[in-house]
């Protein structure tokens, strides 16, 4: 898909418009351009309340007399009191989304009522649907998408988030036929290349060299072997200790040992979606030159079951010394981190943020469109829940009390890999990554629920879903 800035605003040049209009408000900006064009036709269609400016409302107007498009799509944006923070990447994502159920050629979105960037890169969202194994595909991206704005450094970060969204969601929608650590390492290679920042991978000899014992019992069941792969960005001063970043990578998840039934394993391909989202945004902060240093760590393992697999009762050495019993073979994520977290405090970053899709019981705490946040130290975390807020993404704190980490002791090793019970799931596996950071400021962010949807919403298609690229954005900016 090619894009256009336009600073005019012809209205005939193009295959279809999309237009935001206010509740309770008189038309303006690009909104009056088509009602005087087509002599008042919104203003009589608002009257008669054929045309609804409800939020995320979508009305089609098909060939109108004074505008050569053949769509004018409008889409309403509710009352400017109730506006927030995200709205805009919804609304155009919306508009994108209805426009791209079909193939055109010309696509013009004037963006005078929202932020450009953000509705720059929902547009570039909204028309990726994940049938990217289709031969007919639902949506279809434009040929050309024109945005109509003066501002020409929003348009290109916003097309640059968009694009790293989208460099998620592929990767996660991917089969793990096709996307299992080494083909995701030899991408991230490929991206790191093409995007400004460096890549470095450790191979299962190299684990083995750097003790990475917990790591390595979640991959060894597999027919491949697992990779932790290092992505370098130093943008700062040189003496400015870098960000941290860490993602899960289990590409696939059978459960192991404490295998999952056939109906839990279905969407296992999204286990990866951490690694995934910090892959994605490192190219997102290279390929926008932001002055900061940040270091990337994706723990890639595939967790399978086989005469070798690791044992529920097994005691494993972690990279950190801590010794760890085996409790739930499904318990694999944290395993992984709790490695890559300790080969991230040895790079000497200065704050870590991880991010995976670790529990289930953080889907049934706080549902599947908000992400479950944890910290050992609050002025990070109230910055990342600006972070987030500011782009309208959703995250919640999770109370980290000691008597969390009395859960997670083992009467045999250090520490085991579950709680007492089901009960606080999500805060337990946090105490459990809690042990491998040590002093070093850090949050967790729980993903499992709004990285990957089985329905499709307004603004976007069902599958990945890239959340938390732009917030992880906006932090390091």
């Amino acid at each position: 898909m090619e894009f256009r800035q336009h600073r005019f605003h012809s209205l005939d040049a193009y295959s279809a418009i999309a237009i935001f209009v206010w509740k309770d408000e008189p038309l303006a900006g690009s909104a009056l351009d088509i009602d005087t064009a087509t002599e008042g036709m919104l203003s009589r269609l608002i009257e008669a309340r054929e045309l609804s400016c409800d939020p995320l409302a979508v009305t089609t107007l098909l060939s109108p007399v004074g505008v050569t498009a053949s769509v004018v799509l409008v889409v309403g944006l509710g009352l400017r009191s109730d506006y927030a923070a995200g709205f805009a990447a919804r609304a155009a994502g919306t508009a994108a989304k209805s426009l791209a159920g079909k193939q055109r050629r010309v696509v013009a979105f004037y963006l005078d009522s929202l932020d450009v960037a953000d509705s720059v890169a929902a547009v570039i969202v909204g028309v990726v649907g994940q049938g990217i194994y289709q031969n007919k595909r639902s949506l279809t991206p434009f040929e050309t998408a024109c945005f109509h704005t003066d501002d020409l450094a929003a348009i290109e970060k916003g097309k640059i988030l968009g694009e790293s969204q989208n460099v998620v969601r592929k990767l996660v929608n991917m089969p793990a036929s096709d996307l299992y650590p080494e083909s995701f390492a030899l991408q991230a290679v490929e991206l790191g290349k093409a995007s400004g920042f460096e890549v470095e991978v450790w191979d299962e000899q190299r684990l083995e060299q750097e003790r990475c014992g917990a790591f390595l019992a979640v991959g060894r069941a597999s027919a491949h072997p697992p990779r932790l792969v290092i992505m370098k960005y130093m943008g700062g001063h040189s003496d400015e200790k870098p960000l941290g970043l860490v993602g899960k990578g289990v590409t696939f998840d059978s459960g192991g040992l404490s295998i999952k039934t056939s109906e839990g394993m279905m969407a296992m391909k999204c286990d990866m979606a951490g690694a995934a989202t910090v892959l994605g945004t490192m190219r997102a902060i290279a390929k926008l030159k932001l002055p900061i240093n940040v270091i990337g760590f994706a723990g890639m393992a595939e967790n399978m079951i086989a005469g070798n697999s690791f044992r529920m009762g097994d005691v494993l050495t972690a990279r950190s010394g801590k010794t760890i019993e085996v409790h739930n073979t499904d318990a694999e994520g944290r395993l992984v981190l709790a490695d890559t977290l300790d080969v991230a405090v040895d790079h000497g970053v200065g704050k870590i943020i991880d991010l995976a899709t670790l529990t289930g019981a953080c889907l049934v705490a706080l549902g599947t469109d908000i992400a479950g946040l944890m910290t050992n130290d609050e002025e990070l975390a109230a910055d990342v829940k600006a972070a987030a807020a500011a782009c309208g993404e959703y995250v919640w704190e999770l109370p980290m009390h000691d008597y969390f980490a009395d859960q997670i002791k083992s009467s045999v090793a250090d520490i085991k890999n579950m709680g007492d019970s089901r009960w606080g799931g999500s805060i337990t596996a946090g105490k459990f990554l809690e042990e491998f950071v040590r002093e070093t400021p850090w949050v967790h962010l729980d993903v499992a629920g709004p990285s990957f949807s089985d329905k499709p919403k307004a603004w976007i298609d069902g599958g990945a879903s890239g959340c938390m690229v732009r917030t992880l954005v906006e932090y390091a900016g």
